[in-house]
């Protein structure tokens, strides 16, 4: 599984789940959006394998995103989970700090075996890892994974298409790897460690002025540190509890993947986030109520009943369902690039495509 696949997924409803292993993490980023610690906490490994053992041949996502915090810190886990995943047909994806390629760039064994059990595995790499982990290090770990037939991408993060880091960063890569790796670039945000740091030159949360904006971030259900499951990827979502009621779809200890996916798809609210996103469903149906972002005004939906009551009658029934799978279709359809132009750094947005002709700056 090449990046420009998994991100072209990113806006179908459920064709996707984010699986969070541990927020434990070896590495203090001073970005670190999970503020991620050695002592964060974990979901237990039996409810984690148990919800990936529920997928079946017929009823399963297309793609399994672990992540964490650092999820190679339980290597046999993940390994596991790719395993479970890929028996019904569900490929998986791996997300890394790198800690593991300190002084060299080496790759112990239980890593490997996680790493060769996924289908595509992703290197964070940005000015704060580079503190923790020598850029040398992560390629030269790098090179070890592609030798070892998984295909690998680079997840960096910057201030903006000005960062010079990242026109750095990005020449060297390019350098090091051709057009065998690809990169997928975002700003950093300001939330879990970086809230404390970020200023002017850091984009917060955009905002749509009551326009109509579909938000593919409620199409993949993401399992949260306690096992929670929620309909954002969001950190603040993610991190929120109670969790809006309009944006929890359940808990690892009580619910399968096919009832998590059920009220994904079957929620009128989430059918309509995605199609019309937070800032219409606003300014349509609670008029005068304050423009807080667009991930703000999501959350703070849940204080707006009539916003809620409003997004209830469009999107139930199956117009509603209509709906959302012509807004999917219509993402979909304009493929990785052009969602990383509209949600990512978008001078960087070509560099999710292997190829030359992806439309690289």
């Amino acid at each position: 599984m090449e990046l420009g696949e998994l991100i072209a997924l990113r806006p179908v409803p459920a064709a996707g789940l984010l699986l969070t292993l541990t927020r434990r993490c070896p590495l203090s980023c001073a970005h670190c959006s999970t503020s991620s610690t050695a002592a964060g906490e974990q979901t237990a490994a039996d409810l984690l394998r148990g919800f990936v053992a529920s997928f079946t041949a017929a009823n399963a996502p297309r793609v399994v995103l672990l992540t964490g915090g650092e999820p190679l810190l339980r290597p046999d886990l993940a390994a596991g989970i790719a395993e479970l995943a890929r028996a019904v047909g569900t490929r998986t994806a791996l997300l890394s700090g790198m800690f593991f390629a300190r002084g060299g760039g080496r790759v112990p064994a239980r890593i490997m075996r996680a790493i060769t059990a996924a289908d595509h595995f992703s290197a964070s790499l940005d000015v704060h890892h580079e503190r923790e982990v020598a850029r040398a290090d992560v390629f030269a770990a790098v090179h070890r994974v592609l030798d070892a037939g998984v295909p690998a991408s680079f997840h960096l993060t910057g201030t903006g298409p000005d960062d010079p880091y990242l026109v750095d960063v990005v020449a060297a890569v390019r350098a090091e790897f051709a057009d065998r790796v690809p990169m997928l670039v975002n700003d950093v945000r300001p939330v879990g460690r970086a809230a404390s740091w970020t200023g002017a030159a850091v984009r917060r949360d955009g905002t749509d002025g009551g326009a109509a904006v579909p938000c593919p971030m409620a199409a993949w259900p993401t399992v949260a540190f306690d096992g929670t499951v929620v309909a954002c990827c969001g950190q603040r979502t993610v991190d929120a509890r109670p969790v809006p009621a309009h944006l929890l779809l359940g808990h690892l200890a009580e619910d399968d993947w096919e009832t998590v996916r059920a009220r994904s798809l079957g929620s009128p609210v989430l059918r309509m986030l995605r199609v019309v996103g937070p800032g219409h469903l606003s300014a349509r149906y609670a008029p005068g109520a304050p423009d807080l972002g667009r991930c703000g005004t999501c959350r703070a939906l849940a204080d707006r009943p009539d916003a809620l009551a409003g997004a209830a009658r469009d999107g139930s029934g199956p117009v509603g369902e209509l709906l959302d799978r012509h807004s999917a279709h219509a993402q979909l359809a304009s493929g990785p690039v052009e969602f990383v132009r509209r949600h990512g750094t978008r001078a960087y947005a070509g560099l999710v495509s292997p190829a030359p002709e992806g439309g690289r700056p």
